[in-house]
């Protein structure tokens, strides 16, 4: 079983390059197998359709990315907020280099969602655990909505690495602009919600 296991997550990180590197029509189970230097036929094996694929890869994405989660220093309330702005802007930095391939491929499965739901339902499941992070995070800094701005943190996180990768990249933010910018968003979610 954990061969079997272990065949899945290879093809599933093959399906991560192949997407980013060739995008959504480059990704055949016959690409993949080609990445994973495994024999013709192989994916199709182990994933029948290109929908048991697709969330195979979503769900590879959300393992890793939980993994770099758990490799962040523990945040625990009550928090500093400068600290939990240096692990977010690390994070950030991290996602566009090392974890450049995989936001590439998550982007790609992104927009295919908008076309087909059942894919669409598998990426705001896996989203919830980075909601509920955030959500965390929020709480141990005494945000005054943790539930309301935590995908408001989310969503700030993402449109930053998505501006450094595939949009214009006009903000192009170093390091310490970085974590100016999310002291700033921390502190504002910390002030008192307007009447």
């Amino acid at each position: 079983m954990a061969e079997r296991t272990s065949r899945r997550q290879e093809l599933a990180d093959a399906a991560i390059s192949t997407l980013a590197r060739a995008g959504m029509r480059g990704l055949t189970h016959r690409a993949v197998d080609e990445v994973a230097g495994v024999p013709t036929g192989t994916c199709s094996y182990y994933f029948r359709t290109r929908q048991a694929l697709l969330q195979a890869t979503v769900e590879r994405l959300a393992e890793a990315d939980l993994a770099d989660l758990a490799d962040r220093p523990v945040i625990t309330e009550p928090a500093d907020i400068a600290q939990v702005a240096t692990v977010a802007a690390d994070l950030v930095e991290h996602w566009v280099t090392d974890g450049r391939e995989r936001m590439l491929a998550r982007y790609e499965l992104s927009l295919e969602s908008t076309r087909r739901p059942e894919l669409h339902a598998v990426l705001v499941a896996a989203g919830e655990a980075y909601r509920a992070l955030a959500r965390d995070l929020l709480t141990a800094v005494g945000a005054c909505d943790p539930p309301s701005q935590a995908p408001i943190l989310v969503a700030f996180l993402d449109g930053l690495v998505f501006d450094h990768l595939a949009g214009a990249g006009a903000l192009g933010l170093t390091s310490d602009e970085l974590h100016r910018r999310f002291l700033d968003l921390l502190y504002g979610f910390t002030r008192p919600l307007h009447p």
